[in-house]
């Protein structure tokens, strides 16, 4: 049996291959790819895939390491929760490509901050996510529609793929108070079309 270091080295280098064939099976081939270090973290690769045209930008490096709750006295470097987020926009109506460094940034929130990104969550990066984007934040959305779970052995937790959706400050400023199902509600009500990347804010009278 190895001991827990040997088998967190292993767990880190096995973990990430599967992760990106489980997304080339479901986006397909990327077209770009590009990567991001920050001081004290794990390298964050951010790949684009188009499929007619949408653009979706998924991250790879985040699953590497489980998401530990910030107020345990100790990461456990195995059990855990697992993710990595998945962005889809409209191409062509925007320079969405610049999104990399902002999903890079949230993908090495739970490392920087030891924050556990799930669904329902606000992720605010407190800029536009791309040059002039209405919106600063994103809604952590449920997975399972666009790619699904990745199975690790045990004891490993799987991979989930979480979509984001944008929010804009307003939406975002909403959905604190009546909550992520509500401000769901509204964009379904009113069909939004949240991969316009510079589509206006739902009314939310």
């Amino acid at each position: 049996m190895p001991g827990t270091d040997e088998f967190y080295a292993r767990d880190m280098a096995d973990v990430l291959p599967l992760v990106e064939a489980r997304l080339r099976t479901a986006l397909g081939e990327p077209d770009a790819r590009a990567a991001v270090t920050f001081l004290g973290t794990d390298r964050v690769e951010v790949l684009r895939f188009r499929e007619g045209d949408v653009i979706r930008y998924a991250t790879l490096g985040m699953s590497a390491q489980p998401m530990s709750d910030p107020t345990a006295m100790l990461a456990d470097p195995v059990k855990g929760p697992r993710a990595e987020l998945v962005l889809s926009v409209r191409g062509g109506l925007a320079d969405t490509d610049k999104v990399l460094r902002p999903l890079a940034v949230l993908a090495a929130s739970p490392q920087v901050e030891g924050v556990i990104v799930a669904p329902g969550a606000s992720l605010d990066v407190g800029e536009p996510l791309w040059p002039g984007a209405p919106f600063t934040s994103v809604l952590v959305a449920e997975p399972g529609g666009l790619v699904e779970d990745l199975e690790l052995d045990e004891p490993l937790d799987p991979v989930r793929f979480l979509p984001l959706l944008p929010m804009t400050p307003n939406e975002a400023a909403w959905k604190r108070v009546h909550g992520a199902q509500a401000l769901q509600e509204r964009w379904l009500t009113n069909g939004t079309d949240l991969r316009d990347p510079s589509r206006k804010s739902v009314p939310l009278d």
